[in-house]
């Protein structure tokens, strides 16, 4: 009789703008990435054994119900603009998980959570850009799992606690996002002090010892300072709150942490 894979992860991660891994830095910042990235390629180091397959909740995708992409080999969404030519001709062809995609909906029946499946849409740059850099020999079977519309906090940490026993059959469920997304300002020069207010709040929530109080504090998460100003809207942060839901008991940690043009940011591991 084989073994059972050890119990995986959950985790968090940020998955930054656009194809930034992939392109030059602009010349007044040559560093802007770097730490985001070597955080992304350390990823798989850190994990107890080679995932079976990845289960990724991304910020840029949304539907009425949660959805599943079930195709066998999932084409990339270059869901970007602007960006160079040679960003729209990344590949990352990394295998489908059409099973998987199954017992997440029988879970989520089990759960009362009306769900749907897409065998069209590709992988969003929210997947694709950053497991690129943290498992770039793609040879993982993945399968992204839609956020729902309306951003509910208790329905997307009841969706990731649904999904939970997924991780002793040695999936890596991710969520990915960004702790703090708000374009018009990341640049900007101003909202340094009030980003550095919300990302020590959350990193406190996230880290909570006592996971229950965690998700209650997520679940309020437009109580935390400044939490309007970082998250105009919310669907970068929300895959967070299907990450808490998924980690149970699992106490978060604080993996990453650093000033992207002056915005603090975070990542968190949960078990």
């Amino acid at each position: 009789m084989s073994a059972s894979p050890p119990r995986q992860p959950v985790l968090f991660i940020p998955h930054g703008g656009g194809p930034c891994f992939f392109m030059d830095p602009p010349p007044a910042a040559p560093q802007l990435w770097d730490a985001m990235a070597a955080f992304l390629r350390a990823i798989p180091a850190g994990l107890p054994a080679r995932p079976a397959a990845l289960l990724v909740v991304s910020g840029h995708w949304e539907a009425p119900v949660p959805t599943v992409n079930t195709a066998a080999h999932p084409s990339l969404l270059f869901d970007y603009y602007g960006f160079p030519e040679h960003t729209y001709r990344l590949t990352w062809p990394a295998p489908g998980a059409p099973l998987l995609a199954e017992k997440v909906r029988r879970l989520l029946a089990d759960a009362g959570i009306d769900s749907a499946e897409d065998g069209e849409r590709g992988l969003d740059h929210g997947v694709f850009v950053p497991l690129k850099v943290a498992f770039p020999e793609a040879d993982i079977p993945v399968l992204q799992l839609s956020l729902q519309e309306g951003y509910d906090p208790a329905a997307h940490l009841a969706l990731g606690r649904a999904l939970a026993g997924l991780r002793d059959a040695g999936v890596l469920i991710i969520g990915s996002g960004m702790s703090y997304h708000n374009l018009r300002l990341l640049f900007s020069g101003r909202g340094d002090a009030e980003a550095a207010a919300f990302d020590e709040w959350l990193v406190a929530a996230a880290t909570a010892r006592d996971p229950a109080r965690r998700d209650a504090l997520l679940a309020e998460w437009e109580r935390a300072p400044f939490a309007r100003q970082c998250h105009p809207q919310e669907e970068h942060l929300i895959p967070l709150l299907v990450a808490a839901g998924a980690a149970g008991g699992d106490v978060g940690t604080h993996v990453y942490g650093e000033r992207l043009a002056g915005k603090a940011l975070s990542a968190f591991r949960f078990g």
